[in-house]
This record gives structure tokens, C-alpha cells and sequence, in this order.
């Protein structure tokens, strides 16, 4: 089988979807893309190869809509919205993130359809939920990540700068994931009663639900989680944890340096000494406060977190990095994304596949899924579909030409 959840079939329409579209294709279901006739706005966003912009050969729509096929409709057109509601007819799955109720306006939403279709699990991703006083209310991924609270979390300890929005669309990140866990407890519930159900999925609410540790300091602290450069957030200042190597590279280290079980402890002050670099770190104090309870344990943990700095500064990232895992510590340099396509982990992992991407000459590399199934293995079945590419063969499958 191509996936755990194969047999099953989908319809998706709208932009803020083709997340949880992606998740659900991956996993083997047979995903139909409804664009307009001019296309999903991820068509006309980058990147593009050579920088030259195409909607036939957006990178980002590529990735975002690999195991799916793709068909444009107009839904204000008869025959269209006809062909809608045959594909909704034949759906286990659909995933509407068009604007509230623009469907049910048309007659072609859950209100309408599902009442034909009673075995249908309808996910609906909207900025914020199909109720409430927000309901209508406009967004953008950085309004709906700004609201949502991620970004007074991220950043750096120079308060006097502002948070940082992450680039890649969380959003719509956070939402999609939530979304295809409502839509997989949704399905299971319907092996069980043989109904199918309405998933209500506000991006809001789920961007609000990944702050971390933010609300719970606020809620039952009273207290505001502050930006800390690297690290989490939390409500004092807490040791650095990016460290400047001899090469000129960055590792992003735990807890300042300071092993997190008792054992390891030696075998970092063993490793330090092979540099002459442990300084007095052997002193017993410090251990007893590290993990014994005994003395200052912030204190020892900045000590030992500046001896760590500067022994790091004294070696190349890649051995420091490779010498701290051999030892269980999580270390890792902070290595820019195209850094990581030579790593032999993910060749190892066959992480990579090879597909098409229109207007590249050459087959490129796409990611895989992040995880992997014994009995039902993930596969890249099809690359994202050109505009229009399956109107003839599922508008064919439907009877309707």
C-alpha cells in the first residue's frame, strides 16, 4: 500500500490547505486539487527557478502539491459547480480553506453537500473559525502568526529590537498539521459509527495553541515568557546557547554546555582535557551544584557555559559537533539550509527522491515525508500537477467530460 491511509480520497480547494492536502497525499490518499482557472496563489509565489518568475513552475507550489492531481474550476459556472459537487459525491475527504461560508453562499458547502453525503468528513481551515465574532475578519500569514503569539517569543535578547515572524508560512504550517489531525480522528470515529463529521479548524486557535511554554507562564505565573536569542523563551534570562567556533561557525548548544544527566559529566571535563580546557571544572562544587542540589546551580551553569564558550572557540564546528554526539550531548551547528543537501544522514534516511519540476531541465530533489511506515511505505507517486493537468481524466471519471 502507498501510504497508511491509501483508498481513501479527497477533494481540496482554497489556498490555506495545501498543508494538510500534502500530509494527506503523502499518506496515500488520492488528493484532487481544485484551483481557479488562474491558478492557486502559491503558483504565482516563489521561489522560482532562475528567479524568473512563472506560474507553471513555482518551487514552493512543486513541494506543497506533490501525490496530488490538479483541476481548475469556476464555481460561479454551472457546469463547474456541477462538477464540484459530483467530486465532493464521491469524497471521503474534503478540505475547504476558502473563506467562511463562501461555499455555503454558492450552495456548494458543507450545509448543502453534506447532507448528501453522510459518511464525509468536511475540514474547514479558516482564519478564525466558522463562528464567532472574528468569523469574517481578514488575515495574512504574518497578521495570523503576529496574533497568534509565536513571534513575541522569537527573536533576540536585544529587546530593543522587534520579535521575528519565522519565514515559511507557519500558519498554515501549524494549521495543516492540526487540520489532518482532525481529519484522521475524524475517520477513525466514522469506522466506528459509519457518520462522518464537520472538522472546524481555526488557524487563530491553532497558532495560539503553539507558543510553548508562553501561555502556561501567563496563565498560571502571571508571568511574560522574554526572547531569548537561540533559545527558548522563558520568563527570566536564561545561559546563551550559540557559541562562535574556530571556523567562524556557530553551534547552537544545550543548556549552555552542561550535560543534562550526572554520568556525562566526566566525559565532557575528559574530552575538555584533552585540550588543556576544563580549567576547574573538577572542582567537586561544581557537580554537586549541577546536580546535586547543593550551592548555585545558576551560577555553576554560567561558569561552566563560559568554559565551554571558549573552548569552543578554539576547534572547527564540524568535529566539535560530530565529538559532543558521540557522547550523547545535542550539539549542532547552526548551518544554513543548502548546508544541509551534502549531509550523508539524509542519504542514509533516502530522504531525498527525484522528481520534475516544470521549467527545470533536470530532475530535482524533493524532501520525502518526515516519517516512515514498515507496512504501508510513503512514496512520491506524481509531482505537483500542472494548471489544469486532470480536468480531462477526473471530469472524465466523473461522466462529465
Amino acid at each position: 500500500m502507498p501510504g497508511p491511509l491509501a483508498g481513501l480520497t479527497a477533494v481540496e480547494i482554497g489556498d490555506r490547505g495545501e498543508v494538510a492536502g500534502k500530509l494527506l497525499a503523502d499518506a496515500g490518499v488520492e488528493v484532487v486539487r481544485v484551483e481557479p482557472p488562474e491558478g492557486a496563489r502559491t503558483r504565482h509565489t516563489g521561489p522560482f527557478p532562475g528567479d524568473v518568475p512563472d506560474q507553471g513552475a513555482s518551487l514552493r507550489f512543486a513541494y506543497l502539491n506533490t501525490n496530488k492531481r490538479g483541476v481548475t474550476l469556476s464555481l460561479t459556472e454551472p457546469g463547474d459547480a456541477g462538477r464540484w459537487r459530483a467530486l465532493v459525491a464521491r469524497a471521503d475527504i474534503v478540505v475547504d480553506s476558502t473563506d467562511a461560508g463562501a461555499l455555503d453562499d454558492l450552495g456548494l458547502g458543507y450545509a448543502a453537500l453534506g447532507q448528501d453525503s453522510p459518511r464525509l468528513v468536511w475540514c474547514a481551515i479558516t482564519p478564525f473559525g466558522l463562528t464567532g465574532p472574528r468569523r469574517d475578519w481578514a488575515t495574512t500569514d504574518l497578521v495570523s502568526m503576529a496574533l497568534g503569539g509565536p513571534p513575541m517569543s522569537t527573536g533576540y535578547d536585544d529587546h530593543d529590537l522587534p520579535p521575528i515572524r519565522s519565514d515559511g508560512e507557519h500558519s498554515f504550517w501549524m494549521a495543516g498539521e492540526y487540520a489532518v489531525a482532525g481529519i484522521v480522528a475524524a475517520l477513525l470515529q466514522r469506522t466506528l459509527t459509519g457518520e462522518g463529521q464537520l472538522v472546524d479548524v481555526s488557524m487563530h486557535e491553532a497558532i495560539a495553541c503553539t507558543t510553548e511554554g508562553a501561555f502556561e507562564s501567563w496563565e498560571y505565573r502571571g508571568r511574560i515568557n522574554q526572547r531569548q536569542t537561540g533559545r527558548h523563551s522563558a520568563p527570566d534570562p536564561t545561559p546563551p546557547s550559540q557559541f562562535l567556533s574556530g571556523d567562524g561557525q556557530y553551534l547552537q548548544i544545550l543548556g549552555s554546555g552542561v550535560p543534562r544527566r550526572k554520568r556525562l559529566f566526566p566525559l565532557l571535563l575528559a574530552w575538555l582535557d584533552e585540550h588543556d580546557a576544563a580549567e576547574d571544572l573538577h572542582d567537586p562544587a561544581y557537580s554537586r551544584a549541577l546536580y546535586d542540589g547543593e550551592g548555585d546551580t545558576a551560577a555553576a551553569t554560567r561558569h561552566v557555559g563560559e568554559v565551554i564558550e571558549r573552548f569552543v572557540a578554539t576547534r572547527p564546528a564540524e568535529e566539535l559537533y560530530r565529538r559532543a554526539q558521540g557522547m550523547h550531548l545535542p550539539w549542532g551547528p547552526v548551518r544554513r539550509p543548502e548546508e544541509n543537501l551534502d549531509d550523508p544522514h539524509w542519504d542514509d534516511r533516502d530522504f531525498f527522491v527525484e522528481g520534475a519540476v516544470p521549467g527545470v531541465p533536470e530532475p530535482v530533489r524533493y524532501p520525502r515525508a518526515g516519517y516512515r511506515f514498515t507496512a504501508t511505505p510513503v512514496e512520491h507517486r506524481r509531482p505537483a500537477p500542472r494548471l489544469g493537468e486532470h480536468n480531462g481524466e477526473v471530469f472524465g471519471e466523473l461522466g462529465g467530460g
